[in-house]
């Protein structure tokens, strides 16, 4: 069966279920869910699935609200399609998520109506915990992409790119403990957290003026003492480090790192520093695949806005960037709001439960469907993308290396967007 027929009973499938994706988006949108938590959404998309008779694994690759489901003819070009379906504090899916969550599902059924003329495997992921945590990063330490040949997913925004411009990101909390006492009546018997942090504080914003324009650091004070007349004896700050990618992050991690100890030395406190288990890395995007997603894109009436016009400095974080330093990925964003209305506030929430919201789940399903389908019969596309991929794993390699620390502090860590 040829690639142009396969096409048109994927979107086909896709418009008969179209009803039932919207119900799905509008359902997880309604009960926003946070990172680890996403018990709802993660319910109501197997279930999706168990519904069509494809296979799924609950708990998939270590993660209690991850899935997993995979099928097709053994020894095929494998292609992941993936869903995130966590939300906001406070401002629930005000990035779209619930949107992502169902391009892959509508993707992952139409592709799994094809059955025995599927021309190729599918490999369909939950994966939790994007705003916090890097899920992606977890899974993939469990295996969920070993035998992959390339993923793919689509983030909802005010425009439609071929890429998300991403950088990397590692998130710390610092704690100071110093000594407490009445800071009128004996001053000289305190130790002050508060001075320990603050210091290190205004070091970090001197070091703003020596690093990289594409690197950034900006941190809150989020624990600062009880009272005014007491010497706080333990502060906490909290701080995101980002870089262009890997590599360059890890060098401004310590000069980072020797500012928090800075503040411990001048004031004679202890200090703790905790960096995220896991960094979040910069998206490296296999411009084959993401040429074959435009063009697939276009043909669903669909423009692109350049990406030599984006805003300089304008760039996110994404757990999809680990992934695709391991297999040749691609992470475009689709419209779903006026172009003014940007992700991560509540107006974008809105836009992620209306009509263009709805029109984005199904167009991002058969933008996914049509562009697995192209790497599953295009030969000279997949040695194209695994060519461009392979030009530069070895410093993936160590990208991978330097984005996970076992002694890392599990509880934070994630695309810098949200509140933790």
């Amino acid at each position: 069966m040829t690639a142009s027929v396969l096409k048109r009973q994927v979107c086909d499938a896709i418009d008969a279920m179209a009803s039932m994706l919207i119900d799905v988006s509008h359902a997880i949108h309604a009960k926003p869910e946070l990172a680890f938590h996403e018990v709802e959404a993660a319910r109501l998309l197997t279930a999706r699935l168990e519904s069509a008779g494809l296979p799924v694994t609950r708990g998939a690759f270590g993660l209690p609200t991850a899935y997993a489901s995979a099928f097709g003819p053994a020894g095929a070009p494998e292609v992941a399609i993936l869903s995130e379906y966590d939300a906001l504090p406070g401002i629930g899916h005000a990035c779209g998520h619930n949107i992502i969550a169902t391009t892959g599902l509508g993707a992952a059924l139409a592709l799994g109506a094809l059955g025995d003329t599927l021309p190729g495997r599918v490999r369909y992921l939950g994966t939790p915990a994007e705003e916090r945590g890097g899920g992606k990063e977890l899974m993939a330490r469990q295996g969920a992409f070993e035998g992959v040949d390339a993923a793919m997913m689509v983030h909802p925004a005010g425009i439609d790119l071929i890429t998300m411009p991403c950088i990397a990101i590692s998130e710390v909390v610092v704690t100071y403990r110093g000594k407490s006492s009445h800071a009128s009546a004996m001053p000289h018997a305190g130790l002050n957290a508060l001075d320990a942090l603050v210091t290190a504080y205004q070091a970090i914003a001197q070091l703003r003026q020596h690093i990289k324009h594409s690197e950034r650091i900006h941190g809150i004070i989020t624990r600062g003492g009880n009272a005014p007349n007491i010497v706080p004896d333990e502060t906490e700050g909290f701080f995101y480090v980002r870089a262009a990618n890997a590599e360059e992050l890890a060098p401004l991690k310590k000069r980072v790192q020797a500012c928090f100890e800075a503040g411990a030395l001048a004031t004679g406190c202890t200090v703790e520093v905790k960096w995220a288990m896991a960094d979040y890395l910069d998206l490296k995007t296999n411009m084959p695949l993401a040429r074959s997603y435009e063009a697939n894109m276009r043909g669903l009436g669909r423009d692109f806005f350049p990406l030599e016009k984006m805003p300089g400095g304008s760039a996110g974080s994404t757990d999809m960037g680990n992934v695709s330093h391991r297999v040749p990925s691609i992470h475009p964003m689709i419209s779903c709001a006026p172009p003014n209305v940007v992700i991560h506030n509540p107006e974008f929430a809105r836009w992620a439960g209306s009509d263009l919201g709805d029109k984005a789940c199904i167009d991002g399903a058969k933008a996914l469907a049509l562009t697995a389908i192209d790497y599953m019969t295009d030969a000279s596309l997949r040695e194209k993308a695994e060519a461009e991929f392979a030009a530069t794993a070895e410093g993936s390699a160590r990208s991978i290396a330097a984005a996970y620390d076992p002694n890392g502090k599990a509880e934070i860590g994630g695309c810098g967007c949200g509140a933790h």
